[in-house]
């Protein structure tokens, strides 16, 4: 299973590639797998600014449903809107095109909580 060096990564499976004050967030290739066919992403809190750990959002997939968490304060200014037309891509691009939102980043000292790919790798057991 391929796990990014360049990205940081939260204990609830979601990705985030930090560009200056914007962060761009993901679920990562082993939520995907373990969620199955995503058929649904849903996103119902663009332009607002939430604290870290809240509910975002939420992916369903044909067995489940599961909540996305926020992995950094701040606004959620973009949201990849292809999904709603294509939410597979969740599915066969998770580092990429099956991005989910971007963030505006209120407390930048929140990134050193984020997990390095290595520490990732030891969460998953992979």
């Amino acid at each position: 299973m391929s796990i990014p060096a360049n990205l940081k990564y939260t204990k609830d499976h979601e990705w985030v590639s930090i560009e200056g004050d914007v962060a761009t967030v993901g679920i990562t290739h082993f939520a995907q797998k373990e969620l199955g066919d995503i058929v649904y992403v849903e996103v119902e809190t663009l332009d607002q600014t939430l604290d870290k750990d809240e509910v975002f959002g939420t992916v369903e997939a044909v067995k489940t449903v599961s909540d996305l968490f926020l992995p950094l304060t701040g606004e959620i200014i973009a949201f990849n809107d292809s999904l709603e037309s294509a939410p597979e891509t969740v599915n066969s691009d998770p580092y990429g095109a099956g991005w989910m939102i971007k963030i505006k980043i209120a407390n930048a000292s929140e990134i050193d909580s984020l997990l390095s790919d290595e520490a990732y790798t030891q969460l998953i057991g992979a």
